[in-house]
Order: structure tokens, then sequence, then C-alpha cells
């Protein structure tokens, strides 16, 4: 039997309707879609971490470091113990709420928030162990679940047109439209996502990737050009290579002490939620385009995939990222025919390759890199469908749970807000008995928590 016929065996290709060509080519097509996360994910959270004696470029290395190999981790235990053709990485929007909520928002040190991210993981992994899937989703209100991805959505659209300055601060309105078009910087940024936009719509694989690397080197050619000088659209310097990751992998432990614990319970509990229910989300909704779902409309082996990505959040976290998750853009190596991990596998693989590039990545532009968040947020509010809007603690629960995240710029405020909301319109409209014990005891406990925040008791 030769290698090709083992690798086959060991996925059982053949009996998924599938060959080890497709699977190659799916597992390629995957990583084209979610590669930007190499770029993006250091580009957010290496404005929140910093470490003496290393500056932003070197840091942005380093979190380039953990993010591929956190990927890599992840995936590759989605490909040898679920089996399934799903990409994994740090994820979108949760970096976002680590960077600029938990550490640069509520001021709690960057090595604890990585705590919080490990003790996520833990605690997904020993739910995930025990089989406790079911009584954790019947937990949390439906509107709330159905509703988060868009909120994060906005989330991200805000964040990105603030840092491609197309949306400034204002003393009167708060915010408002900034100077574009005699802002190089701006200019760029707006091209760029009119470019990824225009990709997409064309269904072109890597869309994302690939509008990235266009802007960065037109901002590159013009700088080179002579147009605009150093530091105007491209980085003034250029830091050295840097493969040492050690003073930020393992910097968890640091952070387990000294630790406020109803914040820090706070902080787990939205990294938990969101990861959860997102990569739940995600999982349904890719196997749908691979037809993996059975009568039910469940996924066969779901605790598998959620083990993978509760796997993926602690070694991340260990290794120094926010956490990890599936990636939606799985879906694109799912229609290219991508059925098994085999898929993954070469997902895993091309993220280890790509530590071959982590140099060059500190050579691209800020508003190059925040494209993705302006592309996968617009991407992120079609879960705005799945809300039913004529229930009145539908309508309320969700609306709240989409504009607090952007308005309060928090994830966690968002959910809160949400999940408050849920039992007191039930109750309102006479429907109490509709709000399990469960829900009425976490919206108190919520409640609670911010009465005494907002008033300065607490953290």
């Amino acid at each position: 039997m030769g290698l090709t016929d083992t690798i086959a065996a060991r996925f059982d290709v053949e009996g998924h309707d599938s060959d080890v060509r497709t699977e190659l080519i799916a597992g390629l097509t995957t990583f084209l879609a979610m590669s930007y996360i190499i770029v993006v994910n250091p580009a957010i959270l290496s404005d929140a971490i910093q470490i003496e004696g290393y500056g932003q470029g070197e840091v942005f290395q380093m979190i380039a470091i953990a993010t591929v190999l956190s990927a890599a981790i992840g995936t590759a235990v989605m490909a040898l113990y679920a089996n399934y053709p799903f990409g994994l990485a740090p994820g979108l929007g949760l970096n976002a709420f680590f960077a600029y909520t938990v550490v640069l928002g509520l001021g709690i040190p960057w090595q604890t928030a990585l705590a919080a991210v490990f003790v996520e993981g833990v605690v997904f992994m020993l739910l995930t162990a025990v089989g406790a899937r079911e009584y954790v989703i019947r937990l949390f209100p439906e509107p709330v679940k159905r509703s988060v991805g868009a909120g994060i959505g906005l989330f991200l659209l805000f964040i990105g047109f603030q840092e491609l300055q197309v949306v400034v601060p204002d003393e009167t309105t708060l915010v408002t439209l900034g100077g574009i078009f005699g802002n190089p910087w701006a200019i760029l940024g707006v091209l760029g996502v009119v470019l990824t936009f225009v990709l997409w719509a064309r269904n072109v694989t890597g869309a994302i990737v690939i509008g990235i690397v266009t802007t960065s080197l037109v901002g590159w050619g013009l700088t080179l050009g002579g147009v605009f000088g150093r530091g105007t659209v491209t980085p003034e310097t250029l830091p050295g290579v840097q493969y040492d990751i050690t003073p930020l992998a393992g910097a968890f432990v640091e952070g387990l002490a000294d630790i406020d614990p109803l914040t820090f319970v706070l902080v787990v509990f939205t990294f938990f939620f969101v990861d959860f229910f997102d990569t739940a989300g995600t999982l349904i909704g890719v196997s749908q385009f691979g037809d993996f779902l059975d009568d039910d409309g469940d996924l066969p082996d779901m605790d598998r995939p959620l083990m993978a990505d509760a796997v993926g959040t602690t070694a991340g976290a260990m290794l120094g990222t926010s956490t990890v998750t599936t990636f939606i853009e799985s879906s694109a190596g799912v229609e290219e025919g991508g059925r098994t991990g085999l898929t993954a596998l070469t997902v895993a693989a091309l993220f280890l390759a790509s530590l071959v590039v982590i140099p060059v990545v500190a050579a691209i532009p800020g508003y190059a890199s925040y494209i993705a968040l302006i592309v996968v947020g617009v991407m992120m509010l079609q879960g705005l469908v799945e809300v039913d809007w004529t229930d009145p603690a539908w309508a309320v629960s969700a609306g709240l749970t989409v504009t607090v995240m952007p308005f309060a710029y928090s994830i966690a405020d968002g959910l809160a807000a949400g999940i408050v909301a849920y039992p007191i319109i039930k109750v309102a409209v006479g429907e109490y008995d509709e709000v399990a014990l469960g829900q009425y005891v976490i919206a108190a406990l919520l409640a609670l928590y911010y009465v005494l925040s907002t008033r300065g008791v607490i953290l």
C-alpha cells in the first residue's frame, strides 16, 4: 500500500465520496480563504500586548507565530481526532474584545486576559468531555445566540472604520466622517476595501488575502516611488526578524495572579459564550454545504470538533494569542469537495509552512490589515435574518445584543444586555414559564454586576 492509499484509508476518503487530490485542493482553498488572520490577528493584539525590551514590530511577529502555531494545532486536532474538513485559527471579534475592551478598556493586564482565555479553553474542554453541550445551549436565550454574530460584525465594522480613519472622534457627536480623500492612509484603505468586496462578490478564492497584499504593494510602491515618505502609508522602520516567542508564550501563568474575581469571571464568561456558540453555529453552517448533517439537522459526533476548538483555544492561550475558533471560511474548501480531516490536515500543514513569511508580515501597513475587519464584519450581518423580529422578546433581546456591542465597545456588554432583557420581556408578555430557571439566574447576576460596576463599587 502506497503513501497515498495509506492516507486515504486513514481518513476514509473513499467512504466520504472524495479522493486525495480533491482533499488537498480543498485544503489549499480553505487556507487561502482564512490565512488573512496571520496578519490581522497580530495587528489587533499588538495594540494591547506590550513586552518590555521589544518593539511593536517584534511583538507583532511573536503574535503572528503564536497565531500560526495555534491555528495549526487546533486544525490538526480537527483533522486527526474529529476527521472533519474545518480550519481553525484565532477568531476575529474575540481578538478585538481581548485588545480593546479587556486590556485597553478595562485596564486588565494582557497576561491576565490570556489567563482568562486559558481558563475558558479548559472549561470548554471539560464541558465537552462530559457531554454537557446540550445543557449549555439551553441555558442561553435563543435570540442572543442568533444575533451575537451580527453584533460582533457591527463591532468589527466600527473598529475597522476607525482604524482606516474613515470614522473619527467628534466633540459634539462622539464620531463623524473623517476627511477621507485628504488622507492617503484612508484613501488606500477605502480602495483596498472596494477591491476586496469586488473580489468577494465575484467568489474569488482568497479575496481578503488578495486585497490585503495588493493594497500593501500599492502603498509600498508609492513610497518607494517617492510619492510619500516613509511613515506615511508604510511603516517608518522595519523590525528585525523575531522568531523567539518565549517572552510571550507562557505569560498566561503570570496573569493568574492578582486577579479581580468578578471581572475575571465576566471576561471568561464572554470568551466562553462567544467561542462556544460561534463554533457551534459555524460548524452547523459549514456542514450544510457538505451535507454532513443528519436527518434531525445535527452534526454527528459534534463533541469532537468542539473539542478541537477547545484544545486550540487552550494551546493558543499558552502560546500567547486570543481564542481559537472554527472559521466560516472553511465553507470555501467544503464547496471545493473537501469532506474529511485530510482537508483540515492540509490547512494545518500550510499554516506551519507560512512560518517562513513571518518577517514579511510586519511590513504590511495597518490600513491593509484592517480591510479584513470591514469585509468580515459585513459578512457577519447576515445572521440578522435568523431573528424573529415580530416576537417582542426576540426583537428587544437581539436588538440590544447587536447595538450595545459597538456602542459600548464591548462584546460582553452586548451579551449582557440581551441576556438581561430576554426574561424581562418574556414576563411582560405573560410567557414567564418559557424562561428556564438558569436564564433567570444568569440575568439577575449580570444585572447585579452592572449595578455595582457602573456605580464604581467594583471594577
